[in-house]
């Protein structure tokens, strides 16, 4: 969710008086890439982009794409194959080893399509959606959105796609499927957005700061909530939400959704048990404890003399020690193991070196080299 939000944010500080936009979106690759599908780029005529689709070296080009969609107000979809060492028309060298599709559409405030007008309607949104983008074919740039009760916006053509978006929310995979439309050939990226995810820190600490912070350069919501008001100074943590809460109110003060982590760190023995009492009843799938194993298992142990079960799955969603073995000493470093360890939950991954894994370190694509058509 954090390109829609940039693309948005930046769309609504353009001057249209005086600039022209448009937007890039990674809807394909085959091999490797920097991005990957679903990646965003929001580009004006002056120069400027937000987000990207590379590390830097397609963004270039895609200005220069960008400027002769913004002039003819047309969509296109640019092919950069990567494989080679060198690639002359683009007069950069590439090492990506993958070919990527890429595609840009004109951006104007007063166009019913306008794509970012749709991103406005869901970057608030706390439940996953199912997009899907037509980037081939005389309706290319029609998107289609639904949620999980098969609400949909769009076109009247989304009707015939009920079945592929909704098999987005259990697959969980960004896939490119081919279809004919009126005898016409479409090739369609299905995406699926993840609303952003919520941390919620339970403790005020020094060492909640970095969490915190880093948390926020990702583009999460952040609260942080205590007993005690002394350690909620706006001034350690700017731009989080702050909230006085006593423990017996949690479930009535914080809305806990699928989507929140939620990390113990007061230092409090007592209140850390309690907290973890409420947390197992809600949607977490993230339940974080600062502090040593002992310090869980004795939890455990008065859990059972209070007679309060733990399911395998409530013991699952608990980390205790927290966070992912780096090495981590220091609070930023423990801040890095922290967000470290819940960006692999949410992504469901388990946090090894990348060189241990055999075969692609990113999701790609399962139907790239596939050609599905379906009739309608």
């Amino acid at each position: 969710m954090k390109d829609f939000i940039a693309v948005v944010n930046a769309y609504r500080q353009i001057d249209f008086s005086q600039r022209k936009a448009a937007l890039a979106t990674v809807v394909r690759v085959r091999g490797s890439s920097y991005r990957g599908p679903g990646a965003r780029m929001l580009i004006t005529d002056d120069g400027r982009w937000t987000g990207s689709i590379s590390g830097g070296c397609l963004e270039g080009d895609a200005l220069r794409k960008a400027r002769q969609v913004m002039n003819d107000k047309r969509a296109i979809t640019v092919t950069y194959d990567t494989r080679e060492e060198s690639n002359q028309n683009l007069g950069i060298s590439l090492g990506c080893n993958g070919v990527i599709d890429v595609l840009i559409e004109p951006v104007v405030p007063s166009d019913a399509n306008n794509p970012i007008l749709l991103f406005e309607s869901f970057i608030h949104s706390k439940e996953p959606l199912a997009l899907a983008t037509i980037f081939s074919s005389s309706r290319i740039g029609s998107k289609f959105l639904m949620d999980r009760n098969q609400r949909r916006v769009g076109e009247d053509l989304d009707k015939k796609l009920n079945n592929e978006l909704s098999q987005i929310f259990s697959s969980k995979k960004s896939e490119v499927k081919n279809f004919l439309f009126d005898g016409e050939e479409a090739e369609i990226f299905f995406e699926l957005i993840q609303p952003t995810i919520s941390l919620l820190i339970f403790g005020g600490g020094f060492d909640a700061r970095p969490v915190s912070r880093l948390a926020q350069s990702l583009g999460w919501n952040v609260q942080i909530t205590d007993e005690c008001v002394a350690h909620l100074a706006p001034t350690f943590f700017p731009d989080a939400k702050l909230s006085l809460c006593q423990r017996e109110f949690i479930d009535r003060d914080f809305e806990i959704t699928p989507y929140t982590a939620c990390v113990l760190m007061s230092h409090n023995y007592d209140y850390d048990r309690d907290v973890l009492q409420k947390l197992i009843k809600t949607e977490t799938p993230y339940i974080g404890i600062l502090g040593p194993r002992k310090r869980f298992d004795k939890m455990l142990e008065e859990f059972v003399t209070e007679e309060i079960v733990l399911s395998e799955g409530d013991l699952n969603r608990i980390h205790s020690p927290i966070g992912l073995d780096i090495g981590a000493e220091a609070p930023d470093e423990i801040a890095v193991s922290i967000i470290a360890e819940i960006q692999a939950k949410f992504a469901h991954r388990e946090g090894w070196f990348l060189k241990s894994i055999d075969g692609p370190i990113h999701q790609r694509d399962s139907q790239s080299n596939q050609v599905l058509k379906r009739s309608f």
